[in-house]
This record gives structure tokens, C-alpha cells and sequence, in this order.
């Protein structure tokens, strides 16, 4: 299924940019940035409790929010991409 997940972590301290850094670096080994806090993974239900517990983890509850979107296998018709930075065909290769 496509899960969308979006972060907004409070960067006003040291520690607030050190967690925005881990939780970027954990949304890239699940899927791609396709805006600065927004990642599109392509995954089970399974692999989503595992990066949403990872995440859980590195974020401050207090001043950082996640939020997951569960937009299903049948994704196609559901995204709809206008403009630059034209987003990667998540089924197919990741490599060229």
C-alpha cells in the first residue's frame, strides 16, 4: 500500500534539528521525498508499524507532530502531481 508520511519537527533547538535530521534519514530507507517534510513509501502493513515505532522514538511529542496517510493499494488515481520534480514510478526499478 502508499503511505504518505509527513513530519513537522520544532528546529528552534539543537536537539529539535538533531531529530529532524534522524526522522529524514529514517523516511529515505522507506521511500522518497517528494517534498521537504513528505515521503511516499510503498509498503506492508507490517514495514509501516516498524518505521511508525522507529519514528515514535526519535520524535518529541510535545513539539513535533507525524502524520501517516493510508491511501491503499490502489493509489494511481488517488495522487495527482502538477508541476516540477516529477515523482518516481514506486513499483517499478529504483535505479537507473
Amino acid at each position: 500500500m502508499l503511505v504518505l508520511i509527513t513530519y513537522d519537527v520544532n528546529t528552534e533547538t539543537a536537539a529539535g534539528k538533531k531529530r529532524l535530521r534522524q526522522v529524514a534519514r529514517q523516511c529515505v530507507n522507506y521511500g522518497q521525498r517528494v517534498q521537504n517534510s513528505v515521503f511516499e513509501c510503498e509498503m506492508d502493513a507490517a514495514k509501516c508499524r516498524e518505521v511508525k515505532a522507529i519514528l515514535e522514538k526519535i520524535i518529541d511529542v510535545k513539539t513535533d507532530s507525524l502524520r501517516f496517510y493510508y491511501l491503499g493499494n490502489h493509489y494511481e488515481n488517488k495522487v495527482e502531481h502538477i508541476g516540477v520534480k516529477e515523482s518516481m514510478d514506486m513499483r517499478g526499478a529504483l535505479f537507473m
